[in-house]
């Protein structure tokens, strides 16, 4: 990834590992309330912007409790009257609301009840969704987040981060004075330009960071007051949005250009001039044309992230070292066909062959002859080079011109199967069939979001190839029984690799994203898949285990940010694993002084 983006700086340009005093700043966030270092059984104070009390601590959902106030703490902070007199404890209201949760048929209706209660009392939220993370994760996440994002300004009640537009121009660092929090370590942001397989949604794109950061809290232990979600309003190009009454953002046409970079440039340098050199800026649904761009722009001078690009490769590639465990082989005997070349396909195919380099030794221009990739004009070879944009000419090989999938699968004839291209049932029964006839066991990955844009379903993927896949997907799917015997299909979900990415870099103080970091995650995760899963055919471990998961995947990521010279906060833990765990936020409640 690195390499593909040095090239397209410039043979001159540094990289992550090039470190500019000009760029390099002070920064990092202290634990002002004791939030990460108090144990669960320490009193902790109640602050706002006094000491909350009374009514106002009621309507403080960081420190809410519900019916869960004591005697005591209603008597210290003017709760009686307040609540009826009933106490219950933090497991009943959790029984409490999931039974009430699920008594909704339709998911935007769960989506709501959830925010509603994020909005509410924080802790029980992330206790609900730590603990119900498979119910649940759909339901805040994909696929169910993006009808909400179709939908937020008829579902807005009220703001849950940051929204900038280009009315603040020239004042985004003042902007940014106005978030509450001071201690920033994770920041996820979004334009709204392709939010994940429905297109442009302009400013009601904020559900995906919304969603991405309630994800590093619950998953990766990142606590909520260390999250910023933010939204840049440069306008959309969605002309529903544009006539739709309800729109809540800006009524113009999309900014691009010199205006676009100038609007960008000013966020980032207002970021860390706000919050120091160690904030973690996620890129999220960025269009591939500024996705790339940004990247290879922040790269060496930013703690930045791209989840459709770095994190989709992560998760994929740790899906692919898993299941040459369950196969037999390394990724370098595999012939590799994606359908998308886009931010996630071209991200992929570069961590599958950085892998293959640093397994081999070859150069990495001779590992990228082992990916394929099919874009909307057919295979992608020499042929098409002049025209095609910089970050798929890496992929442009020496072929005759294909112009459709399923001919590319004859002419390749692939061992692995990558759907990327963001449009539903792609794969057809004849590619399946096709790709089938010349492996016992394709490995067939349909990774497009949401479900409605799965290049396949899971029962089609089992059916058409008798039951020999090894197969996984972005969104999740039912398990299947064919001829017999009970299919379960992985989800390829990001959520398996940012939090637990996010978190090592949080805890090591790095403050650069290095490749090699990218690739520690994978063979972390791909560590956490137990025979018991493989016996299942899956290539990814359960989400139940999750937080065990991203603490590995942390201390893993931080061992490498030690190891490159990245990381900042000295001296390193011993037992990084364990240093992971107490580092992670617990929603447990908390006794109030």
């Amino acid at each position: 990834m690195e390499s593909t983006l040095k090239g397209i700086r410039g043979s001159d340009a540094p990289c992550v590992l090039d470190m500019d005093d000009a760029a390099t700043v002070a920064g990092g966030v202290g634990d002002t309330y004791g939030e990460d270092c108090a144990t669960e059984d320490q009193l902790v104070t109640p602050w706002t912007v006094s000491v909350a009390s009374g009514y106002n601590l009621m309507r403080d959902p960081r420190y809410n409790k519900g019916l869960a106030f004591t005697e005591k703490e209603r008597e210290t902070h003017y709760l009686r009257g307040l609540l009826p007199p009933s106490i219950v404890s933090q497991e009943l209201q959790e029984r409490k609301i999931m039974n009430n949760i699920r008594q909704y048929q339709v998911p935007l209706q769960r989506y709501m009840a959830m925010m509603d209660l994020q909005e509410r009392n924080e802790r029980l939220f992330y206790k609900l969704l730590i603990d119900n993370v498979e119910e649940l994760l759909p339901i805040v996440y994909t696929p169910t987040v993006g009808e909400a994002c179709q939908k937020y300004g008829s579902i807005f009640s009220r703001p849950q981060g940051l929204y900038i537009s280009l009315k603040e121009k020239g004042k985004i660092l003042e902007v940014l004075k106005n978030w509450p929090e001071r201690s920033i370590q994770v920041i996820v942001v979004t334009d709204g330009e392709r939010i994940l397989g429905l297109g442009d949604l302009g400013c009601q794109g904020m559900g995906i960071p919304v969603g991405k950061l309630a994800l590093y809290t619950a998953l990766g232990g990142v606590r909520p007051s260390a999250c910023l979600p933010i939204t840049l309003d440069v306008g959309t190009n969605n002309e529903q949005l544009l006539n739709d009454e309800f729109y809540i953002g800006l009524r113009q046409r999309r900014a691009t250009g010199q205006e676009y970079a100038d609007f960008l440039q000013e966020f980032m340098t207002a970021v860390k001039q706000n919050y120091g050199e160690k904030v973690l800026i996620q890129f999220e649904d960025f269009a591939n044309h500024n996705a790339f761009e940004l990247l290879t722009r922040y790269g060496t001078t930013h703690l930045v992230f791209n989840d459709d690009i770095q994190g989709t490769a992560s998760v994929v590639l740790a899906g692919l070292i898993a299941a040459q465990k369950l196969l037999g082989g390394t990724l370098s005997e595999h012939t590799y066909l994606f359908l998308g070349a886009g931010e996630a396909g071209t991200g992929i195919a570069e961590l599958i062959a950085l892998e293959i380099s640093r397994q081999t030794k070859a150069p990495i221009e001779e590992c990228r002859k082992k990916v394929w990739l099919v874009d909307s004009k057919g295979l992608i070879v020499n042929s098409r080079k002049e025209s095609l944009q910089h970050f798929k000419k890496p992929w442009a090989h020496e072929h005759e011109t294909v112009g459709n999938l399923v001919d590319a699968v004859k002419a390749i004839k692939p061992t692995v199967l990558i759907g990327t291209s963001g449009k539903g049932q792609t794969f057809t029964q004849d590619v399946i069939e096709a790709i089938s006839s010349f492996n016992e066991r394709p490995i067939i990955l349909a990774l497009s979001n949401p479900t409605s844009q799965s290049e396949c379903t899971a029962e089609q993927a089992y059916t058409w190839s008798k039951g020999r896949a090894v197969f996984a997907t972005g969104s999740p799917f039912d398990p299947v029984e064919y001829d017999g015997k009970i299919h379960v299909p992985g989800q390829a979900n990001n959520a398996y690799i940012f939090p637990g990415f996010g978190l090592g870099v949080v805890m090591s103080g790095a403050i650069r994203v290095h490749d090699d970091m990218l690739l520690a995650a994978s063979e972390a995760l791909a560590e956490q898949v137990s025979e018991e899963n493989f016996e299942k055919g899956l290539i990814y471990p359960p989400f139940s285990n999750i937080r065990k998961i991203s603490a590995h995947i942390a201390a893993k990521v931080a061992a490498k940010a030690y190891e490159l010279g990245l990381a900042s906060r000295r001296p390193q833990p011993k037992d990084l694993v364990k240093y992971a765990e107490s580092c992670m936020y617990s929603p447990v409640y908390r006794n109030y002084r």
